[in-house]
């Protein structure tokens, strides 16, 4: 099945849109083979304003319908409380909003941007999403994360290199309570370290240290910079470390 026989099957649908690279081209293959899709971006305080940004830039590109929820998922203990299985019940939460959102505007269908690489035993939520009854085009007709860059490339969507992007939430290690504070100083320290151009990277929260993990390629970079950037975010941590273990390159 192609993703044009998909939505010639079901041509109205309701997207849970990130902004992401494989929602990004999933809702341009929306526009260009369904009859009515509406994206909905959901804003909690797991979420960087940047994905906000980059989602609302992607939907103006291409004439598409999107609406934004606000969801408090600080307020639900499951969340807050940061459990092993946090994932699920943020997600569960996140997606039961979008679905209540959907069905008040008149969709039956909700579908995400889960591609054929993700494996349901390694990505956690993925529960919530059957529960919920939740479709995966994408991965339903077998499309990968690689022939998605491509693809994306090809219809000149922005997205097309764009790295992937946990939650906030998953700065800070399982067990330890999230807060409102503790979101805000990782997400001030990536954007800063976004805007030295950095890429693909995470700020992990370790005791009351800043552990970032990049590229190998970009440790130079780190390294040439190291005082301006350790001045910088030693005014929101205790201390700054670098993990030797390096990220791998998208």
């Amino acid at each position: 099945m192609t993703l044009q026989e998909f939505f010639a099957a079901h041509p109205e649908a309701a997207l849970a849109f990130s902004g992401g690279a494989d929602s990004a081209y999933l809702l341009w293959a929306a526009v260009q083979y369904g009859r009515r899709v509406r994206a909905y971006y959901v804003q909690s305080p797991f979420q960087p304003a940047f994905e906000l940004a980059d989602a609302r830039r992607l939907a103006k590109g291409l004439g598409a319908d999107m609406r934004v929820l606000a969801v408090d998922v600080l307020a639900l203990p499951e969340a807050a409380g940061n459990p092993p299985d946090r994932c699920y019940h943020c997600k569960h939460a996140l997606f039961s909003a979008i679905s209540a959102a959907a069905e008040a505007d008149g969709f039956s269908l909700l579908i995400d941007g889960t591609n054929a690489s993700d494996s349901a035993g390694d990505r956690p939520g993925m529960r919530a999403l059957r529960e919920l009854s939740v479709r995966s085009p994408l991965r339903e007709c077998g499309l990968e994360k690689a022939e998605i860059r491509r693809l994306s490339r090809e219809a000149g969507l922005f997205t097309w290199d764009k790295p992937a992007y946990a939650c906030l939430a998953t700065r800070i290690p399982a067990g330890e309570a999230i807060t409102a504070e503790k979101l805000r100083k990782t997400e001030e320290a990536e954007d800063y370290l976004r805007a030295l151009g950095f890429s693909d990277f995470r700020v992990r929260l370790l005791a009351d240290c800043a552990r970032i993990q990049l590229p190998v390629g970009q440790f130079p970079l780190l390294l040439a910079m190291r005082e301006e950037i350790f001045r910088e975010l030693r005014r929101r941590y205790g201390g700054v470390l670098l993990d030797l273990e390096a990220r791998d390159e998208q």
